[in-house]
């Protein structure tokens, strides 16, 4: 009986060991899928920052700035456009330009 009594309380203070360790482990996970999810939204705030960002780097105003100011460019005007044929000589100059065309703006008009 004696003996029965030992191998009892051997085997309740290794479970309770058991589960002591079990019950670390989980708490270890839970904080690591905890860290995880905050990092998850920090990178999900990052990229709607940065898509925003995107977003106003692309209006059509700041693309016009950009190719006027620093890539020295200007909407293509009449007087210096040449019209090709399908032969390859220039097509003469008065029948090339279009009577009176009234000339877009380099955008979509912004409201």
């Amino acid at each position: 009986m004696l003996r029965l009594n030992i191998l009892l309380t051997l085997a309740v203070i290794a479970s309770a060991l058991y589960l002591v360790r079990v019950q670390y482990e989980s708490r270890r996970l839970y904080a690591g899928i905890e860290k995880a999810q905050a990092e998850a939204r920090a990178h999900e705030a990052e990229n709607e920052r940065l898509l925003a960002e995107r977003r106003g780097q692309s209006t059509p105003l700041r693309v016009e700035q950009i190719t006027k100011n620093q890539l020295q460019m200007r909407a293509p005007t009449p007087g210096i456009t040449q019209y090709v044929t399908q032969g390859g000589a220039p097509a003469p100059v008065a029948a090339a330009i279009p009577a009176a065309v009234p000339s877009a703006p380099m955008g979509p008009a912004r409201q």
